[in-house]
């Protein structure tokens, strides 16, 4: 299969892309050899290599062979690095990459590095290292500082090192060359950078352990994740998924790692997600916690406490904790002409209610797990029950981070959860109790509202606000929050089934299947919901459909999917994603267990 049949006009499908991670930045490997995304040295700094979004002008580092071939490709076990096979009419070779770490964790500085092996015959790499240019704002050039070639991005400085048998020519786009193994021959190439600091020049001999170095931190990592039986690998792939998205210089998580990938091909649904909403965070810190990652848990939890105390009560955070700036267009061609392309993010001017029960269940998470607030934390959470209390009548954006304000239903039971986790923190002795009462009263008439404005005798289901006929599958989340009783929350369930399903996976809300795909994240909330109301055996069965479905990928997971022809599409890898099918498969885990 020649390489350049993967790629449509340029572009390759989403699913044929792994994603690598050293804890502040993930790149993109496509299956045919070329790395497409990566931002240097941060996930929300300016693109070095932004194919992704540009086949015709992007950046990208490709390592292909020059004749037909054919791809077998794969994590190692209990590992973030990437291992393809290419097999050529001449010869067998293996590509192994990595975003390296060190035996001590994160390098202070980045290193991309590809080592290409030898397996059988002889293979022909072309070799192809160019930045992009980001719509042509800023020009790449060389210099020779101290003896070594450094090539220059703006604020970004970058060494290409090789083994000695690379073949190249440098210019200031890059560089360009090729690569030739035959059986039991090895060579590696590598990209070392830093933005507006200084640079290390290790040796290739060092990059290529690292390799073998970041593998087996992977590893042991991964031997501190609490979760057996056969979904075990499953579990763990997504785990190792989110661990990327953790920001680790400041404990951030990351929404996805990419901006821009839309979420219908053509359509304008084109977002940044290069940031930390405090709902995503709140989900991956329980997700940790479920995993026995305490660590993990911990440093986002302090993280996510520390910005609503200095910044404030916000939708998201830049992974530094500052506010994140509005939407800025750029003039790129985006991924299969999709536009617009765009810095920043518009849910950074919102107001969404769904913020309190997410706050509230991740501390209430970290407390059951056997862990205790501290007193400054303490009396934050306080003000924040207090500021619930005062807020829930009022409208706002909603989940979905809608333009029109409404009295959205799971808003509504959001501020019903950050209550009622209040009153249980309270009662445990983690909260302070003077507003435990007020807190109790204001649970219950939230609880009223509910019942009284949102349910449709219809519809035979809570719909997605007061007086509306429209659906919302994020309902399905209130059967984990504890809402309700079960029958009214097993007919929501059937009514998103029937009106937002399609095959295995399910819209966001009624009318999205004209303007997007469906919402990954959602097929596994309904997962969850089904098993966490008894229908174990149901919700297993919807459990293995939705990831055979899934099963083109390489683990990494997207914001969406195409129901009709299971492409991905949306930012990769989604937190949403990877975290809902965590939940998901403990829910399933659980009740095995039980039984």
């Amino acid at each position: 299969m020649p390489g350049v049949e993967l790629r449509t006009d340029g572009y390759l499908p989403l699913a044929r892309y792994g994603a690598l991670g050293d804890g502040r930045s993930v790149a993109l490997s496509g299956a045919d050899g070329s790395i497409d995304w990566w931002c240097v040295p941060n996930m929300d700094s300016p693109p070095f290599f932004d194919r992704l979004l540009d086949a015709e002008e992007g950046g990208h580092f490709l390592l292909q062979p020059d004749e037909p071939f054919r791809v077998e490709r794969r994590y190692l076990d209990d590992s973030n690095v990437l291992e393809t096979v290419f097999t050529t009419p001449d010869g067998q070779a293996r590509l192994t990459e990595s975003l390296n770490s060190g035996p001590a964790g994160r390098l202070p500085w980045t290193e991309l590095a590809r080592r290409v092996e030898g397996l059988k015959g002889s293979v022909r790499f072309n070799l192809v290292m160019q930045p992009g240019r980001r719509g042509n704002t800023v020009n790449p050039y060389r210099s020779v500082i101290g003896g070594r070639v450094v090539l220059h991005v703006e604020h970004v400085m970058a060494l290409f090192i090789h083994s000695e048998g690379v073949r190249f020519e440098w210019s200031d786009t890059g560089v360009t060359g090729e690569v030739v193994v035959s059986a039991g021959e090895c060579q590696t190439v590598a990209v070392v950078a830093g933005r507006n600091e200084p640079l290390v020049a290790p040796s290739i001999e060092e990059v290529d352990e690292r390799i073998d170095v970041s593998d087996r931190e992977w590893r042991v990592w991964c031997k501190g994740v609490r979760f057996e039986g056969k979904d075990r690998p499953a579990f763990l792939r997504s785990a190792l998924a989110l661990k990327l998205l953790l920001y680790s210089p400041s404990g951030a998580i990351a929404a996805a790692a990419t901006t821009s990938v839309p979420e219908s091909i053509g359509g304008p649904k084109n977002y940044d997600y290069r940031y930390a909403w405090v709902r995503d965070a709140g989900y991956t810190i329980k997700a940790f916690l479920t995993a026995g990652l305490q660590a993990e848990a911990k440093a986002a939890l302090t993280w996510l406490l520390n910005q609503l105390r200095h910044a404030g009560t916000r939708v998201l955070y830049t992974l530094d904790g500052d506010a994140v700036a509005d939407v800025e267009e750029q003039d790129v061609a985006g991924y299969r002409g999709s536009k617009p392309v765009v810095h920043g993010n518009a849910a950074t001017n919102q107001w969404q209610h769904g913020v309190y029960g997410d706050i509230f269940e991740t501390a209430s998470c970290f407390v059951n797990d056997g862990n205790i607030l501290d007193g400054a934390s303490a009396e934050l959470l306080s003000h924040l029950a207090d500021e619930c209390a005062d807020r829930w009548r009022t409208p706002d954006a909603g989940m979905w981070e809608l333009q029109e304000e409404q009295h959205y239903t799971m808003s509504k039971i959001s501020c019903w959860q950050a209550l009622t986790r209040a009153v249980e923190l309270a009662d445990q002795g983690q909260l302070p109790t003077t507003c435990r009462e007020r807190w109790s009263r204001e649970r219950e008439r939230i609880a009223e509202w509910i019942e009284a404005k949102c349910w449709s005798e219809k519809k035979q289901a809570f719909v997605m606000y007061p007086g509306s006929d429209k659906l919302d599958a994020s309902l399905a989340l209130a059967v984990r929050f504890g809402f309700d009783g079960r029958e009214r929350l097993l007919l929501t369930l059937d009514a998103i089934d029937r009106e937002l399903g399609a095959g295995p996976f399910h819209y966001r809300y009624t009318g999205m299947h004209a303007e997007e795909g469906c919402f990954l994240a959602c097929s596994f909330w309904m997962v969850s919901a089904r098993a966490q109301l008894g229908f174990v055996a149901e919700a297993r069965e919807r459990y293995d459909r939705l990831t055979a479905a899934l099963s083109q990928g390489h683990g990494v997971l997207s914001e969406m999917v195409d129901p009709g022809t299971g492409d991905f599409l949306g930012n990769l890898p989604q937190g949403l994603s990877h975290l809902s099918h965590l939940m998901a498969l403990s829910v399933l885990n659980d009740d095995a267990a039980r039984n």
